[in-house]
């Protein structure tokens, strides 16, 4: 069980760093619509929420 929870782990920090490097180029394109920067917006809340979430739980553990 602990090491699906690891792999579990390191999967939502990798989605996390995926999303934060796309997050990173949007800016500077000036073509990207309003409704991108939504979904930008929603999908950073979940990685970080997911990323609070490991931080807590080795925390704990």
């Amino acid at each position: 069980m602990s090491a699906l929870a690891d792999q579990i782990e390191a999967m939502q920090l990798a989605t996390g760093e995926a999303v934060l490097r796309h997050a990173g180029l949007m800016p500077a394109d000036p073509k990207i619509p309003p409704g991108e920067f939504r979904f930008l917006s929603a999908r950073l809340a979940e990685a970080l929420q997911d990323t609070l979430r490991v931080a807590r739980s080795r925390a704990g553990g």
